[in-house]
């Protein structure tokens, strides 16, 4: 038994497909399932049920897929505190970020990061937050972006900063007269809000349940972008938050922003990590860089600060998910 053929069995764990496993472990499939049968035979135990169509792991293959993971993520940890020891503030940062915030935030601050850390190779990853959350918990992430609270013993959270949500209404709506509102005003209105799984979902329903709004629920967003062109067109309005309506994102013509002038709606984002991780040190000192942010950027009606100019790259596609 070694490192390799732990890391198949995770492999295998996750993708339910032998095929699948070995593309992710960059082997052939024969390569593969030798290991996994080697592996059957050191522990004297199936380790796995092979159907023709779908592969399911055995009660034992599930138990010693789990501990598999702990202990390649284990190693992994070691290898990054070696390297760490030798720079702290070199090697890889592989950072989780929610739909609804990573668009919006990356062009601010990854040029930041870049200059404050430049031997960094940062790998960014953008799912919904419960995805993030596994992945965390899993050690395929280093650190993520989420919005608080976070319930979970086993992460840290590190607060860094408060982001006000606007109002979008087209601009045919009675309330683009306005400059900006109370949030009793919204009592009667009802909003467009994304899907079930999005956490944007949820911080727009409580301010729903704060002010008596309801949501618009003939209709449901895949995406952000998908509600701002539903205001845009005049199927109804929306709660956007700060960074999706601050350059270098464009301006419709036909969408009004209103504040709040009594209350501020809003969500907290913060950067969460496994409390066990050896790169809770150097986490400390990156997540700063995110709390430095200009304050500017999360007042809805004060002009972009200057950013350091760097080459912007997209979020990496996840990989296939198991059905």
């Amino acid at each position: 038994m070694n490192l390799r053929d732990l890391k198949y069995l995770v492999a295998l764990a996750d993708h339910k497909h032998f095929g699948r496993a070995a593309a992710a472990c960059y082997v052939s499939q024969p390569t593969l399932s030798t290991q996994i049968k080697k592996l059957e035979d050191e522990l004297g135990v199936p380790l796995v049920e092979r159907a023709p169509r779908k592969v399911m792991l055995t009660p034992a293959g599930r138990d010693a897929a789990e501990r598999a993971r702990r202990i390649v993520a284990e190693v992994e940890q070691m290898k990054e505190a070696a390297r760490r020891s030798q720079d702290p503030e070199a090697g890889t940062v592989r950072l989780g970020m929610f739909p609804t915030l990573g668009p919006y935030l990356l062009p601010h601050v990854v040029p930041r990061i870049r200059a404050r850390f430049p031997h960094l190779e940062l790998l960014l990853v953008e799912e919904k937050s419960d995805v993030l959350l596994s992945r965390l918990r899993e050690g395929k992430l280093d650190a993520g972006l989420l919005a608080l609270p976070v319930a979970d013993d086993q992460l840290h959270t590190e607060f860094l900063f408060e982001e006000p949500f606007v109002l979008a209404v087209p601009e045919s709506h009675p309330l683009a007269q306005r400059g900006s509102l109370t949030l009793a005003e919204l009592s009667h209105q009802q909003l467009l809000l994304l899907e079930d799984g999005h956490c944007l979902r949820e911080q727009a329903l409580d301010v729903c349940r704060l002010s008596g709004a309801n949501e618009k629920s003939e209709f449901r967003a895949t995406s952000l972008e998908t509600l701002r062109q539903m205001v845009a067109a005049d199927v109804g309005i929306t709660l956007l938050p700060t960074l999706a309506v601050k350059p270098p994102v464009a301006r419709s013509s036909n969408i009004h922003l209103l504040g709040f002038s009594d209350s501020h709606p809003s969500r907290r984002i913060a950067m969460v990590w496994r409390k066990s991780s050896a790169m809770s040190g150097f986490l400390q000192v990156f997540a700063q860089v995110f709390r430095e942010l200009p304050p500017g950027l999360f007042q809805p009606d004060a002009p972009v600060p200057a950013t350091p100019t760097a080459d912007v790259a997209p979020p990496a596609p996840s990989p296939p998910q198991a059905a």
